[in-house]
């Protein structure tokens, strides 16, 4: 398997030479200029890169199951940090997808007697399974984890907007917006979900 990811990644190159010939070239002497940061799933069936057609130095991105954000995640906290102050993104895209497994194991959990975590996974996923039972989200179906996988990405969006960076970042009129978007498993397409904030929504919509 490993040997078959070098020969692509060699097979990539040499496309990637072909169309555009000094690519790498500028990469390597130039530093990255993203217009965006992802705060998408550690799934393996969306990766920025590939559904967005997005050549490297596009997006900058930060991954973890369920497409999540806190403000006490110092992992995602930084990245968040370094694109807005050093990168200077003017875009945040929040991204889920659909039959996403963390937020299959959280609507599982929330339908069960509540117990403590038995792991890191429980843990991490423990604000979801809180979403699902104040959604009162009752079997675990295909409508109600569509219902939970929406709800997930506009909790996210909401997360975000109240960090201190973003917060400095409107109060200074930079033009920066968080996005809601949710990947389809089963036609490869980004569904906007219209919940985009930006400086001029921020204050009213999020003020406690």
């Amino acid at each position: 398997m490993t040997e078959v990811l070098l020969e692509q990644n060699q097979q990539w190159k040499e496309a990637i030479d072909q169309q555009y010939p000094d690519f790498f070239k500028n990469s390597a002497s130039e530093p990255q200029r993203p217009t965006a940061i992802w705060i998408g799933c550690s799934d393996s069936r969306v990766p920025e890169g590939v559904v967005t057609a997005s050549l490297p130095g596009v997006i900058f991105a930060q991954r973890n199951i369920a497409n999540q954000f806190s403000l006490t995640d110092d992992n995602a906290m930084s990245a968040l940090e370094y694109a807005v102050e050093h990168l200077h993104v003017n875009h945040i895209i929040i991204c889920g997808h659909s039959k996403c497994g963390g937020c299959i194991a959280a609507l599982e959990a929330a339908i069960q007697p509540p117990v403590g975590p038995k792991n890191a996974v429980d843990r991490w996923i423990a604000p979801i399974v809180e979403l699902a039972r104040q959604m009162c989200l009752h079997e675990n179906n295909d409508e109600n984890l569509e219902k939970l996988v929406k709800a997930n990405i506009v909790a996210q969006v909401e997360k975000v907007a109240k960090a201190d960076v973003i917060r400095e970042a409107w109060a200074h009129q930079r033009e920066l917006y968080i996005h809601g978007w949710e990947y389809g498993l089963a036609d490869g397409l980004l569904n906007d979900l219209n919940v985009t904030i930006g400086p001029d929504t921020s204050a009213g919509a999020f003020s406690q």
